[in-house]
């Protein structure tokens, strides 16, 4: 009885929430509504049109206007078709701007796939040095085809290709290879970046970018193979897939709630096995344009039609992109919705490749950039960075592992735009690959990295990049006001997913099988609506034979730059705005009942995996961070260690606390680095940044004992005669000097002097003297990029 009683209770407080969230939701879609109505309404009385907008002749100038657009409207959408049509006989082209060559085709591998890796050639006046570090980019396998990210000059790759950098594009295929699995894909892309640090050997590891998709891609390829792989700049990767709520609550973000609300991963297996074995990603595509039936639905079409004489080549351009849909194995869409969109099971350490290894995120040795925007209702920020949490559990392991984890934030820009947009290209991945070999030099830890904008005379803008160390608890506390709880429910999505998945294996699927075959599976794709409304629209249509001359005529009589607009544009306008707040408020409505939904029936389902609490966190965290187990190791090392482990402490006694860092200091360091490099220890970057953050705890957690014990590091006289040269000669050097050390850091260094006493002749702090330069390997030099001040 008492257990009853409980579950009573707890459906009572379920219901009485979501009936309050929803309620909030209404209010607040109805208050969006009326205040888009109002600014609509506020805009038209502005424009200050007259009545005589719909005079005789105002009213004909608008009729001749419209009927012309309406012909080019309908002309553009008709040459949309034509392009689906050509695109579809040739199997589908990347939609790459840039012209490329293949280097290995992963269709000839030994385990095949559709994916290849392809080299991308610069522009005419691009030159392009081999000794830079080389950029990989791994485009979404969501639907679309690849190439986004290098489909016009302000690019991802563009902005690599400017820089200098060789640029290599992971391309893939219309059709997936028979029997084909993402785990197989994985490991042809270890051979693609094994090719690529092969044909330039003596350049940094390759940095890799990944897009939303292929963002996870990029994860799993470099937990796998942590010694090939560069930086990682991860783009809108929803990597925690059941994270969200940034703003109005629990649901703010719809799309996680699609497994839930469907029942889990059989829809996807129901709709691959009618595909005989292929999923079509039509469906995919036609998911996203679901979300925001607004923009999909009237806004970019109005655009086009209200911007007929300039609109038509961006859109075409575009289109062809955004109507390529690809093709998935049965295995493959099965992997991603168990595993991600539903198991949320990657960074838990439960996916294995296949040589049987889990992908580890935390064997990841090179610094990782995540990007995500506010305005991102795809891959909310939470996606994007939750499991840094969920895999780390606190500042101190990030750090004890020798961790860089930098996070970087857009106020607004949707989840396409942080690929596509050319202001993002400019600016935030423009900044980006100029910082990647700094931030290779970051002490460990977890970092937000920040884009000032200043305007010249001319207009022109310039940035300022500033870094600022967080740690990794107010980061999660400022990203779940709920802590997340909301994600408790998801559990039971995963066991309702689970089940109906049995149930359709064993009493749909042999019936679904037997009656699919190819050619039901090519009728059901050619007639798909998103297909289907391109190909019915094109010159397969013989109804449409008159539309191309007619445009064609309208076009050689309009001049659109000398007639202005008729005043009654002014009223299509309004109308336009008030059809696309319509579909903005039936979006939301239609939002806060899903999500009611989704929480009336999940949220009384009962969870036991955890005892009812939040989502499952990293085993090893704790309230108290001295307990943590990398705490505790580091502080037992205290008197352990050599001249790396000082320099290290050193290091991290004289580090600046509490400041942003701009990119200039960082600049100095990494030049101070390569003149001071025969001081320096020949470690690898990583090994060097385990010393640091293990110095760096400890210098945390016991200050005082780190200084007293710094002697027992430097037993031999050599070692502290060559720490104490490093410091006079960093001090007496000009440049450090401009840079105006602290107070703090000029009475640590005389501690530290103190500490270890030897006989030397005193150097004069006024006096500049000259770096040591020397000859070193790359290890020296790369080695050497650490905060000295």
């Amino acid at each position: 009885m008492t257990d009853i009683a409980n579950q009573y209770a707890r459906c009572q407080e379920v219901g009485d929430k979501v009936s309050r969230l929803f309620a909030k939701r209404w209010d607040v879609a109805l208050t969006q509504f009326n205040q888009r109505c109002s600014d609509a309404a506020q805009r038209l009385s502005e424009t200050g049109t007259p009545d005589s907008a719909w005079n005789p002749w105002n009213g004909y100038r608008y009729a001749m206007d419209m009927a012309e657009r309406s012909v080019l409207f309908w002309d553009t959408l008709r040459q949309r078709g034509n392009g689906f049509v050509d695109q579809t006989r040739q199997g589908l082209q990347p939609v790459l701007h840039f012209r490329h060559e293949l280097v290995v085709d992963g269709r000839q591998l030994a385990r095949p796939v559709n994916y290849a890796l392809v080299r991308l050639l610069p522009p005419d006046g691009v030159v392009i040095d081999a000794r830079k570090r080389p950029y990989v980019i791994i485009d979404p396998r969501a639907g679309h085809g690849p190439g986004i990210g290098g489909f016009k000059d302000d690019s991802q790759a563009g902005v690599a290709l400017k820089a200098g950098h060789p640029v290599y594009f992971v391309i893939f295929y219309r059709d997936p290879e028979p029997g084909q699995t993402l785990l197989d894909v994985c490991a042809a892309e270890k051979q693609f970046i094994a090719k690529v640090c092969e044909l330039h050997p003596d350049s940094a590891k390759p940095a890799i970018v990944g897009n939303c998709q292929g963002g996870w891609a990029a994860m799993m390829l470099a937990s796998s193979d942590p010694d090939h792989t560069g930086p990682l700049v991860i783009n809108g990767a929803p990597m925690s897939y059941w994270s969200g709520a940034w703003s109005e609550g629990e649901g703010d973000n719809p799309m996680r709630y699609s497994g839930g609300m469907l029942g889990g991963s059989w829809l996807a297996s129901l709709s691959a096995d009618l595909g005989n074995g292929k999923f079509d990603g039509a469906h995919l595509v036609q998911n996203f344009e679901n979300l925001n039936p607004a923009n999909s639905f009237w806004d970019k079409y109005y655009h086009l039609f209200d911007n007929i004489d300039t609109e038509p080549p961006r859109f075409l351009d575009f289109e062809r992109w955004w109507g390529g849909y690809y093709l998935m194995n049965r295995e493959e869409i099965e992997w991603i919705t168990r595993n991600l969109f539903i198991g949320n099971a990657l960074w838990s350490g439960d996916v294995r490749g296949l040589d049987g290894a889990a992908f580890d995120l935390r064997a990841i040795k090179s610094p990782i950039i995540l990007f995500a925007s506010l305005g991102d209702n795809i891959t909310p920020p939470q996606q994007a960075f939750n499991w840094v949490a969920d895999v780390y559990g606190s500042t101190e392991e990030i750090k004890a592992r020798g961790q860089v984890i930098v996070g970087l934030v857009h106020q607004s820009i949707g989840h396409l735009g942080i690929f596509v947009s050319g202001k993002v290209a400019k600016k935030e991945h423009q900044q980006i690959a100029s910082v990647l070999e700094a931030i290779e030099a970051f002490p460990p830890g977890l970092y937000g990295m920040e884009i000032g904008e200043e305007k010249d005379s001319e207009g022109k803008p310039h940035y300022e990049v500033t870094f600022r160390e967080y740690r990794l608890e107010e980061v999660t506390e400022r990203l779940n006001r709920f802590e997340r709880v909301d994600e408790q429910p998801f559990e039971a999505v995963k066991r309702v997913s689970e089940l109906n998945q049995r149930a359709y294996e064993m009493l749909l699927q042999p019936w679904v099988r037997a009656f699919s075959n190819e050619s039901t599976a090519h009728l059901q794709r050619q007639f798909h609506p998103l297909r289907a409304q391109r190909w019915a629209f094109s010159d397969m249509n013989p109804w449409l034979a008159w539309l191309g001359p007619a445009a064609h005529t309208i076009k050689t009589k309009r001049d659109a730059q000398a007639n202005e607009a008729p005043p009654a544009r002014a009223y299509e306008h309004y109308g336009s705005q008030m059809i696309s707040a319509s579909l903005d408020f039936y979006r939301a409505l239609r939002d806060a009942m899903t999500e009611s939904a989704f929480f009336s029936f999940y949220g009384n389902l009962p969870v036991d995996d955890h005892g009812g609490d939040a989502p499952a966190r990293h085993p090893e965290s704790t309230d108290n961070p001295r307990d943590l187990p990398f705490v505790k190791d580091a502080l037992a090392s205290i008197n352990e260690g050599g001249y790396t482990e000082a320099l290290a402490r050193a290091a991290c006694l004289l580090a600046r606390r509490g400041e942003p860092l701009p990119l200039a200091r960082l600049a100095l360091k990494r030049e101070l680095a390569k003149d001071y490099a025969a001081y320096l220890p020949s470690l690898p970057e990583d090994q060097w940044r385990r010393v640091r953050g293990e110095q760096e705890i400890i210098v945390r957690y016991e200050p005082d004992a780190a200084l007293a014990t710094l002697p027992h590091l430097l037993q031999d006289r050599k070692d502290r005669q060559k720490l104490l040269e490093l410091a006079e000669k960093l001090l007496a050097d000009r440049r450090v000097q401009d840079a105006e050390p602290s107070s703090a850091q000029l009475a640590m260094l005389d501690t530290i002097r103190a500490l270890l006493p030897i006989e030397r002749a005193p150097a004069s702090r006024s006096t500049a003297a000259k770096p040591a330069v020397t000859e070193t390997s790359s290890d020296h030099t790369e080695l050497g990029r650490k905060e000295t001040l």
